[in-house]
């Protein structure tokens, strides 16, 4: 493989994992990581560490917007003001901040591993 596209694919990778870390603040910036990640992975003659990353950052982001959207759910009661006196509303409301938190958690966790093992240029699982 020729020296400007493991270049060009380092420099994919290194703009998913900042569009990872802005993903943190809106699932918008998640797209664009998928999609660079993506165009990363569909290259046939790449260092398997680079594919690694690739494959990386898609799977984590497609397992955190499924948490957002999952923690999202239990905020749907607050939408209703007469149930706003209800204690299950208050409940529901604190399930969707742990399950949001855990979301958060979750990427920033992948995102510190996976810039971690890309910065030591070694395959991250």
């Amino acid at each position: 493989m020729a020296k400007d596209s493991i270049t060009k694919s380092r420099r994919y990778i290194t703009i998913s994992y900042v569009f990872m870390f802005l993903t943190l603040f809106t699932i918008v910036f998640g797209l664009f990581a998928y999609l660079f990640a993506r165009k990363v992975s569909v290259i046939a003659d790449l260092e398997v560490w680079l594919q690694t990353h690739s494959f990386w950052i898609m799977r984590n982001i497609v397992i955190y917007i499924f948490l957002s959207l999952f923690a999202s759910v239990w905020f749907i009661p607050l939408y209703f003001y007469y149930w706003d006196t209800y204690m299950w509303v208050t409940a529901c409301t604190v399930i969707g901040v742990v399950f949001a938190i855990v979301a958060f958690l979750f990427l920033l966790n992948a995102w510190l591993k996976g810039l971690s093992k890309f910065f030591k240029n070694k395959a991250v699982f």
